[in-house]
């Protein structure tokens, strides 16, 4: 047989639950359990990785300290690896037995969130305890203490030996109902595989500027589909072009449809069309891109386009009927 110790607190000195974890592998020890620590304090740059170690254990102690508020940082993180990373059949096999003790308040609410957690990962819960303990020292030489602890790890030892089941739990019901991972359906090889990358700190920075780069690349493309390179209509505006001496006059047609606005400059027998904005406009135009078609071919004249409201315009219209004679399109 088999355990495995998960220990959520900082490592400190005068931390109960580190007294706690000697006493119990010593009693499980003697009754020729293999037994393995891992302080995820130690690992907490691999901590998506520790589900993993699951594999060969019969049964787990998840032992955490309550110093303010709640089962800690490293304890909750380990949780959510093993929702996210671990293989949920393996630990549905698996005992756990919660232990929580508190140098403020709030134990017996820390082993409730243990056992809950594990039950909705699928695992057997054990009979867990938990305690308060105000002074290290006086703990320690308490002897009744003492059997507490070690008749705690005999429990453990038999649940585990006889395979003692439990009744139905609501949180299954609602796991089975409400709760779902959200990642990806995969193989646990390819969960293991997943969250050794999660916890290689250089493989998720390459990532990062992977994506970074990538990003920047897609944004450098948009920004160049989005500059004013559309050529439609300005080969026909300089095709049909027929210049009128003395006459000049700047036209800024609003095509819907365009995210930018085509520009005619006519200076005598000079013009010049392109998309863009200008200051100096004598005529602004506003116009769906199917009435400039139909005007590009000739089925109508802008003058007529204008007075049936196809096109609104604003500006001198005495330069706005010279479109016609500027551009014979019929």
């Amino acid at each position: 047989m088999k355990i495995n110790i998960y220990y959520g607190g900082r490592g400190l000195l005068d931390d109960p639950t580190l007294y706690v974890l000697d006493k119990m592998e010593d009693v499980l020890k003697e009754l020729r359990v293999t037994v393995e620590r891992y302080n995820i304090f130690e690992h907490k740059n691999e901590i998506s990785t520790l589900p993993h170690t699951f594999k060969e254990a019969d049964g787990i102690i998840l032992a955490t300290t309550v110093e303010w508020l709640g089962i800690g940082g490293y304890m909750q993180q380990f949780l959510d690896s093993c929702w996210l990373y671990g293989d949920k059949e393996r630990m549905s096999s698996m005992y756990m037995q919660p232990i929580v003790m508190s140098t403020t308040c709030g134990e017996r609410e820390g082993v409730v969130t243990l056992e809950n957690a594990w039950v909705i990962l699928g695992g057997q819960p054990c009979s867990g305890f938990c305690g308060y303990v105000e002074d290290l020292v006086t703990f320690e030489m308490n002897k009744e203490y003492t059997k507490i602890i070690e008749k705690k790890a005999e429990d453990l030892y038999r649940s585990i030996s006889q395979k003692i089941k439990s009744l139905p739990s609501s949180n299954q019901a609602v796991k089975q109902t409400v709760l779902r991972t959200q990642s990806m359906d995969l193989t646990p090889q390819e969960s293991e595989q997943l969250s050794k990358y999660v916890s290689d700190d250089t493989y998720v920075k390459k990532q990062k500027q992977d994506i970074e780069e990538l990003a920047s690349l897609f944004k450098d493309m948009m920004g160049k589909n989005n500059e004013p390179e559309d050529k439609m209509y300005i080969k026909e505006f300089e095709s049909h072009f027929m210049p009128v001496e003395g006459f000049s006059a700047a036209y800024l047609f609003m095509i819907e449809g365009k995210k930018h606005p085509l520009l005619i400059d006519v200076k005598e027998e000079e013009l010049t069309v392109r998309y863009g904005n200008e200051d100096a406009i004598d005529v602004y135009a506003k116009v769906s891109s199917d009435v400039m078609d139909n005007i590009i071919n000739g089925r109508i004249t802008f003058q007529r386009a204008f007075m049936t409201g196809s096109m609104t315009a604003k500006g001198n219209f005495k330069t706005l009927r010279m479109l016609d004679t500027l551009f014979s399109f019929s």
